[in-house]
């Protein structure tokens, strides 16, 4: 029987064992402490010198990035809608609402068109402005996170990048999780780096940094006793999931260019499947880390993407619909949304590959077979 060839697995650099192993020798198998430390600097000097605070979650960096920007109950924050649950739900842990906007072509992020009409119909409606933006970088590929932030600072609301899925990931050679007020990275199994579930929030100075710890850590006062004057949350990273972290930030360059590599490969072998059409950067100016590779299936393909999903899995091959749009979702039901039609027609459409960057050559042309007999 053929091995499973999964979506995208954590992908150990050897040397985690050593910093978990030297945090037991000191007594450090708590929260926070020393590897949790030189986690953050190593996050600091990847992201080009901005703070960053480690956190248990790329949801509760998005929550506190929230929390942050002043996000109170009944606010309406902008959110793109094709992306994962945990791009919007922090705004309903604020008491807010989520006002979804749908995205363009060429990213399949956030239409910088459609968000100024968002903005544009809720200050109508409501009288007031969305209390901030959340634009996501899909799949790793940078949203046009220029002109979105431009639009924000423009109608003075604040943007908070949710980058989970985009670590490496550069627009114009800037890092993204960088083009906002706050940025927020993931650091789940499946990642392009795992501290076995956990994340980070990028801040934009020491100042906000130190708050986030403060907030993150029950927002305890400094007094002899529990003393607290405003809600806090139990956020931060553990010391021993920090050690992990710093491992595998260690070979994280040569984990970017495995994962543009496996994107190269299905780019060039699949180009003559004439059904298919594999997501690439729009121009040079993107430089997505392919933390996923995506593909369209067009309406001549024999195969819907669920079939062919549960085809490839009878090989043996894990693939995954795209995202169901947040403003397809029955919890969401009753949230504003702007779109056009496209966020719907990529989800019906789309089918994500097996990318990470622990397969092998022959598991990636395994895939392509696969792909290739099934639609011809």
């Amino acid at each position: 029987m053929e091995n499973w060839i999964k979506l995208s697995l954590p992908h150990k650099s050897g040397t985690e064992m050593k910093y978990i192993e030297q945090a037991f020798a000191d007594d450090w198998f708590v929260p926070l402490g020393p590897n949790v430390d030189e986690f953050e600097r190593r996050l600091s000097d990847f992201v080009g010198g901005r703070p960053v605070v480690a956190l248990s979650a790329g949801t509760a960096a998005i929550h506190l990035g929230l929390v942050m920007l002043g996000v109170q109950r009944d606010d309406e924050v902008i959110c793109q809608s094709l992306t994962f649950a945990a791009s919007a739900n922090p705004i309903k842990y604020c008491g807010a609402k989520p006002v979804f906007v749908g995205s363009e072509p060429e990213t399949w992020n956030m239409s910088p068109d459609l968000l100024r009409q968002a903005i544009d119909d809720r200050i109508k409606r409501t009288g007031r402005k969305p209390k901030a933006i959340i634009a996501v970088d899909l799949y790793g590929m940078p949203a046009r996170l220029d002109e979105i932030a431009a639009i924000a600072a423009e109608h003075e609301i604040p943007l908070l990048e949710d980058s989970a899925e985009a670590m490496g990931s550069t627009l114009d050679g800037k890092m993204c999780g960088t083009f906002g007020e706050y940025g927020a990275m993931s650091f789940n199994g499946n990642k392009m780096i795992t501290t076995s579930g956990g994340g980070a929030l990028i801040c934009p100075d020491e100042k906000a940094a130190a708050r986030v710890k403060f907030l993150a850590t029950q927002a305890r006062e400094n007094r002899p006793y529990y003393y607290h004057e405003v809600i806090g949350y139990n956020y931060r990273l553990s010391n021993i999931s920090a050690g992990i972290g710093i491992g595998q930030l260690e070979t994280i360059d040569s984990r970017l260019a495995r994962r543009r590599e496996i994107h190269d490969i299905y780019n060039r072998e699949l180009a003559g499947v004439a059904c298919v059409k594999v997501h690439d950067n729009p121009s040079q100016r993107f430089n997505s880390n392919f933390w996923l590779t995506t593909i369209l299936l067009d309406s001549n393909s024999p195969l819907t993407p669920d079939e062919l999903r549960l085809w490839l899995a009878e090989k043996h091959i894990e693939t995954r619909l795209l995202w169901r749009p947040m403003d397809m979702q029955p919890v969401f039901a009753d949230c504003p949304a702007y779109g056009d039609g496209l966020d719907r027609e990529l989800f019906e459409s789309g089918l994500c590959l097996p990318s990470g960057s622990s397969l092998t050559d022959s598991e990636v042309a395994r895939v392509i077979e696969a792909l290739k007999e099934a639609l011809r």
